[in-house]
């Protein structure tokens, strides 16, 4: 697992802008939404097109944190990305911001048949669980999926954000959610990149600017 220290100089700022080091001091569990991003084979599992091979390592924490929120009354909601209408609303992207040779295999492994497009097997999802699909990095822009009218319908305040990676859908979605005046929190411990320079670099400039990082064990005394 990505271990996350925040950097000195980052916590004196978020100290100065805060006040303090987590500003979320209490959760409302009837308000509040673990948001898994992405743990699809495709992502998680060894050999797929995107693996990687850290996000293994927080499918405990991710079971965990999930059990818990469910309990404590909130939602536990599963998003996956898509290909089905990643070309209609997401075209320069594919075109120009891959090769055509990964685009393809991203289409391909993403397809809603395909392997890639599954959660990981070891992940515990329930039946009550929502799932969502996404098709763009942020889960909660418009076009991209119905993240925010789900949220809007569950009276969700605040959003707990897990899974993978790091630096781009998790980040992406939580630094949306917080523009659109959601509580939001990145989970460091349910959440992995490839390079431990990137998960550290995300967590400190997302809690400088839009939201809060804690661990699994933080947001569950929150809860509690």
């Amino acid at each position: 697992m990505q271990n996350y220290v925040i950097t000195p100089s980052v916590a004196e700022r978020v100290l100065r802008r805060k006040g303090r080091p987590i500003s979320i001091e209490a959760i409302n569990p009837a308000a509040c939404a673990l948001v898994v991003v992405d743990m699809q084979n495709h992502f998680v599992a060894e050999g797929f097109p995107s693996e990687v091979p850290q996000a293994r390592d927080i499918v405990p924490k991710i079971n965990l944190m999930a059990k818990k929120v469910r309990e404590a009354g909130g939602k536990v909601i599963w998003i996956q990305t898509t290909a089905t209408g990643a070309l209609e609303h997401w075209e320069k992207h594919h075109n120009f911001g891959l090769t055509a040779e990964v685009a393809k295999r991203r289409l391909v492994s993403l397809d809603e048949n395909a392997e890639g497009f599954k959660l990981f097997p070891a992940l515990e999802v329930e039946a009550n669980d929502i799932r969502i699909h996404k098709i763009m990095f942020s889960a909660i822009i418009e076009c991209s999926s119905n993240l925010r009218d789900v949220l809007r319908e569950n009276g969700i305040e605040f959003l707990l954000i897990a899974g993978t990676t790091t630096n781009v859908c998790c980040e992406s979605t939580g630094r949306d959610a917080m523009m659109m005046d959601y509580r939001v929190a990145m989970l460091s411990d349910c959440c992995a990149t490839r390079y431990d320079e990137e998960h550290t670099a995300s967590l400190n400039n997302f809690q400088l600017f839009f939201g809060d990082v804690m661990t699994a064990d933080q947001a569950i005394a929150r809860l509690e």
